[in-house]
């Protein structure tokens, strides 16, 4: 495959984002299209001891840690937060490309490339879908978990209602305003945080990802992912020795309450889910606070 296959958004679409003066790294040769390169963040110093994995979902990227992020940094870790292919900085194949399969494999990749370890594994959304397989092919790697609405996608039971309406939202605005999709989501963003989540995507071309995410969660048994998810989910429940903790933005719709207190349940030795009052779907957006819990509560162990 060539670069014809991929839009890669202009640098200038980024211009007028505030508060988020990282420095962007790139790495090619996740998949096999030529030329096709992933962004992160990497902050914090390459030899510390804890590695933060930031992932993000659907259809945020790496912005959405901004808050979180120094916090981590200022406890002494190193933070490395992915746009996954078609989010953020992250290049854009065309929709057909996409699938769970495509993306947790170019997140096994860029893990090897890092040669990261001693993770702590932070997710939320398509963050947790994929990320919370991970173990699976690092199980010596990955040491805690810190989980934000999210959730593994089995296919053993029905999606929430509000989960459905997404989808069926997302299918009739194919060329969607991701300003207004990430407000579908959550309504209890701001306007100006909203529309940051529109800057990566100026054309229609540039939603592939977007566009891809909804249709391709995993809903059956035979889904693609479904299989990997349940492997996923007994390792949570039988060998994980590390810590967790699971965080609830309570007015989230689609991942609610008791959702993430099932999956608090699959995750052995979780304690109870952490309501974060204000929060909707993207907890990151009330990220500070979170995070200094997290620093909190695993350095006293």
């Amino acid at each position: 495959m060539s670069n014809d296959d991929f839009f890669r958004t202009p640098d200038s679409c980024f211009d007028e984002l505030t508060n988020f003066n990282y420095s962007s790294n790139y790495v090619e040769g996740l998949t096999d299209i030529d030329g096709m390169r992933m962004h992160y963040l990497d902050e914090g110093s390459k030899t510390a001891d804890n590695v933060y994995l930031c992932l993000h979902g659907e259809p945020t990227w790496s912005y959405l840690y901004r808050k979180m992020l120094p916090v981590f940094v200022e406890s002494g870790a190193r933070v490395v937060a992915p746009d996954f292919f078609g989010f953020g900085r992250s290049d854009k194949p065309s929709d057909e490309i996409y699938s769970f399969d495509f993306h947790r494999a170019s997140l096994v990749a860029l893990i090897n490339y890092l040669n990261l370890t001693n993770i702590t594994l932070v997710c939320q959304d398509w963050g947790g879908v994929l990320g919370l397989t991970l173990p699976l092919d690092f199980p010596d790697r990955i040491s805690r978990l810190v989980a934000m609405n999210c959730f593994l996608c089995t296919g053993e039971m029905p999606l929430p209602p509000a989960f459905d309406a997404w989808i069926a939202w997302a299918a009739a605005h194919p060329d969607m305003d991701l300003a207004e999709a990430v407000h579908v989501i959550d309504d209890t963003l701001s306007p100006e945080q909203c529309a940051a989540y529109r800057a990566p995507f100026p054309t229609e071309r540039s939603k592939a990802g977007p566009r891809a995410f909804p249709r391709i969660v995993p809903t059956s048994l035979d889904s693609p992912g479904a299989e990997i998810s349940r492997q996923a989910r007994d390792w949570w429940q039988t060998e994980w020795t590390g810590d967790a903790l699971v965080f609830c933005g309570v007015h989230d719709d689609i991942l609610s309450l008791p959702v993430m207190q099932l999956l608090s349940s699959w995750i052995k030795d979780c304690p109870p889910v952490i309501e974060v009052a204000e929060a909707g779907h993207f907890v990151q957006e009330w990220g500070e606070n979170v995070a200094k819990r997290v620093v909190r509560e695993f350095s006293s162990k």
